[in-house]
């Protein structure tokens, strides 16, 4: 059990200062189970907290884990250069609660990307050292040959690294696609990888991150979920490499 002040709630949640939560507070614009508080210094059980405020209902959350289906042309970063940013999708509440993306997809590539405020689950999901598989559908300029998911999956030397690598699995879909599972991570390690091996990413999908998969999530480019603990689970739990 764990009880909080209102208007440490709202701050905790992204919703401002917390002079401007008390303020809202004050204005009548919070309430609970229908009731409208307006005392500040109410201490509330938090778990399981549902409230509303300007008229949407909200969970309190500890700390968010979400799951966003990248679109096209968007930056995974807090300050964009070219492209609008992917939290430019979220509520504006979740960047004052420095909510991340999970490491970046480049802003042409689509599909599956983690967001939270929970830092050690931030460094477990991006960093190498943690071997989580991330699946990605590559739509390649020429022809997917045998020749060519031998050569990744031997592996192949990149500009500035130490040594070879090479894909966990790779297999061809269609004529001019492949999927292909990575461990490592580094920088545009899909078209490079492609490019060493005397082709060319025409598209780039990211389908799958350790068991969770974009497809059974249900969303479309551009549309995010909370992740539940069961889909939390799926990112960290043994992988079926045979049926990836």
């Amino acid at each position: 059990m764990s009880k909080l002040t209102l208007d440490r709630i709202l701050h905790t949640q992204g919703f401002g200062t917390r002079k401007w939560c008390r303020e809202l507070i004050a204005r009548g614009e919070v309430s609970i189970a229908g009731t409208v508080i307006t005392d500040t210094n109410t201490a509330i059980e938090t778990d399981g907290l549902e409230f509303t405020i300007f008229g949407e209902l909200w969970q309190f959350r500890k700390q968010v884990y979400i799951a966003l289906n990248k679109p096209a042309n968007s930056e995974c970063s807090r300050k964009p250069s070219h492209h609008p940013g992917v939290l430019t999708i979220l509520p504006d509440q979740f960047t004052r609660r420095d909510v991340q993306p999970v490491g970046r997809l480049d802003h042409d590539t689509t599909g599956l990307l983690l967001m939270s405020d929970d830092g050690a689950f931030i460094h477990t999901q991006s960093s190498p050292k943690h071997h989580v598989p991330k699946v990605y559908v590559a739509t390649t300029h020429d022809p997917v040959t045998p020749e060519l998911i031998e050569l990744l999956l031997k592996g192949v030397k990149l500009h500035d690294e130490p040594g070879p690598l090479a894909a966990e699995t790779c297999r061809m879909i269609d004529r001019n696609k492949l999927e292909i599972v990575l461990e490592q991570g580094k920088y545009h390690q899909v078209k490079r990888m492609l490019a060493a091996a005397g082709n060319h990413c025409a598209a780039l999908n990211r389908s799958q991150i350790g068991n969770l998969k974009l497809d059974a999530l249900g969303l479309a480019p551009g549309e995010w979920c909370y992740l539940n603990e069961a889909q939390l689970a799926l990112l960290t739990a043994p992988i079926d490499r045979v049926n990836l």
